[in-house]
């Protein structure tokens, strides 16, 4: 069952949540649709943890790589105000980062995942360094890159969050959890948007349902793990040499060291112990209600509500396509922006859409050419990087209820 509102010719999206929820993976979620500024859309059901208790209007749910939108739109109000330039070079900001060779990597290739910071299993070592920030940023400190700068774009699924986030800790003075509090989220007046929660928002969020049980397990369940561990390496080399013979080039060992630090199976990202953390490329706890708002203010030009975050013209440099090619490590063209990659729909490539999706499936995107700003979050499914077929399927049918609405009332789409 269903909870929340929707305008008159949604009915279609509601329904497909209904659908999502009543089949497996089994679990809670909530969306959030914003049209020419207004929410038409705000819906949630099924359950926010393995006890059963019922997905509230204030269950905020982590999020993963959604995240780094966030944490990009955090380093574009900074640019906004003076205090740093995209074609600079990091270490002007961040003198330290320049260490190992990595001087001329600029803002804009670590927006643009092109640092050749990715290899986060060899960066940090062990997925624990994770939840220390000043740790995991002596450790990019002190590691090369894997290519020069500019030279290939591979996602930097683990390491975007904290190379960002310390440019605005650089640039602000404030810490980046604090800067994403005053900056972002009071403003614009979201209750539910952190990145390193409050205990508070982690007393009301919801628990993974299915997925790591976190690190205090026993023997014969870490050995499982191990298993299950090599056993993804071994599906990913197979699906590598398939899609090479075909010339589509993957590199599965690539994609294993950007997407998983040692032990990080082990990790339940939904913890209270992670999501005290600050690791803005994948601990974000956002309600679906406060990732619409923040994209409905960005896909208007930067403002909402009175309220703005960005100028318009920052806006547009932002969300102009960067590079069209492959991505070195997920293969597929992502259509990187400055921090954001396009929107996808079972229809292809949403134009002028811009965004961020999740590992879990969650995910936020704009579309300014219709009008339009969309929310997902959920606690069950693994996903992929970039989303799933859940997300997909609602932003499909998201904007064919909004086209369908603008034809009758006489508004081309």
């Amino acid at each position: 069952m269903l909870h929340g509102k929707l305008e008159p010719g949604y009915e279609p999206l509601a329904r497909t949540l209904e659908q999502i929820l009543r089949g497996p993976p089994y679990g809670g979620a909530a969306i959030c649709l914003y049209e020419d500024g207004k929410p038409v859309v705000d819906l949630w059901g099924g359950v926010k943890n393995p006890q059963g208790d019922p997905w509230e209007e204030n269950t905020p749910s982590v999020s993963y790589s959604t995240s780094k939108g966030v944490a990009a739109t955090a380093l574009h109000m900074c640019k906004d105000r003076g205090l740093v330039r995209y074609d600079d070079p990091v270490a002007k900001y961040w003198p330290e980062f320049g260490q190992r060779d990595k001087g001329a990597i600029t803002v804009r290739q670590v927006l643009t995942h092109a640092a050749g910071l990715y290899d986060v299993r060899n960066i940090v070592g062990h997925a624990d360094l994770l939840l220390d920030w000043d740790a995991t940023i002596r450790a990019l400190e002190l590691a090369p890159a894997s290519h020069p700068a500019g030279r290939h774009h591979g996602y930097h699924a683990v390491t975007f969050g904290h190379l960002v986030g310390e440019i605005v800790r650089r640039v602000s003075g404030k810490p980046f959890s604090q800067f994403i509090q005053d900056e972002i989220a009071k403003p614009l007046g979201l209750e539910n948007f952190f990145i390193g929660a409050s205990e508070e928002a982690i007393q009301r969020s919801a628990r993974n349902m299915g997925g790591a049980p976190g690190r205090d397990v026993d023997e014969t369940t870490a050995h499982a793990r191990a298993r299950e561990e090599t056993t993804k390496q071994n599906r990913l080399r197979l699906i590598a040499l398939g899609l090479n013979m075909v010339g589509i080039p993957m590199n599965p060992d690539r994609l294993h060291r950007a997407l998983y630090p040692r032990g990080v199976e082990m990790w339940d990202f939904s913890s209270p112990e992670v999501l005290r953390a600050c690791i803005p490329a994948a601990n974000g706890l956002f309600s679906a209600r406060d990732l619409a708002r923040l994209y409905a203010c960005l896909g208007n030009g930067g403002s909402l509500d009175g309220v703005r975050l960005l100028s318009t013209p920052t806006i547009r440099e932002a969300t102009q396509v960067q590079w069209r090619g492959p991505d070195g490590v997920l293969v597929a063209p992502m259509r990187w922006r400055l921090g954001y990659h396009a929107v996808f729909s079972r229809l292809g490539i949403v134009k002028a859409g811009f965004g961020h999706a999740g590992y879990n499936g969650s995910g936020a995107w704009a579309c300014p050419l219709h009008g339009a700003a969309f929310g997902f979050v959920v606690n069950a499914g693994m996903g992929t990087p970039i989303g799933d077929w859940r997300l997909l399927k609602l932003t499909t049918v998201a904007l064919a209820c909004l086209k369908a609405r603008r034809r009758r009332g006489g508004v081309a789409a």
